[in-house]
């Protein structure tokens, strides 16, 4: 009878240990796109029209976010297995994520686990803006035509809160800010 439960506590340990993996895993590659889509977003920050891919969580490369998978689930002890690491639906943006154990047992067990990213931010289109003038212009030297200063890009708000893009100092709010990355049912 000892045995029997000590056998079972194994194999239910064994299985945690698989789960454990699958959902590190399914994480690091969910966060991992989830901080490219915020570097690519910040190369194209001042030309808003090319802003939609990272907005919608699709610009990112697959392969990277993979291999973080793999880091993690190695780091607990198990291996991606067929099908690995593969991105999610074009309807969700994510990671589904199967592991086979590889240490501490006679039995391995598998998992798998997804995690989605979700976009925290919308965009309603507004260019830069050009800024009032606080005084009448002086005309340029030589006649040449003046150039004017772009003034702020709106219209972007995450969670509600609105962000102004400053031309002359662009920045975005943090990864965690423009982004969830969560583990999905």
């Amino acid at each position: 009878m000892a045995f029997a439960y000590f056998a079972v506590g194994q194999a239910a340990f064994t299985r945690n240990g698989a789960q454990t993996a699958a959902d590190a895993g399914a994480l690091a590659a969910a966060q991992d796109a989830r901080d490219q889509l915020r570097e690519g977003w910040l190369e194209v920050l001042l030309s808003p029209d090319q802003w939609d891919g990272f907005l919608e969580g699709e610009a990112y490369n697959d392969l990277s976010a993979c291999e973080s998978a793999a880091d993690f689930v190695s780091r607990n002890e198990a291996e991606l297995t067929s099908p690995g690491c593969e991105p999610l639906s074009w309807d969700d943006h994510g990671f589904r994520v199967t592991v086979l154990t590889t240490g501490g047992g006679t039995n391995p067990a598998t998992a798998s686990a997804e995690a989605v990213i979700e976009p925290r931010c919308t965009f309603k289109g507004q260019e830069p803006t050009s800024e009032p003038p606080t005084s009448p212009p002086t005309p340029p030297p030589s006649g040449e035509p003046e150039e004017e200063e772009p003034g702020p890009i709106l219209g972007l708000a995450c969670d509600g809160e609105p962000w102004e893009i400053d031309p002359e100092d662009p920045r975005l709010p943090s990864a965690t800010e423009l982004f969830t990355v969560r583990l999905s049912e």
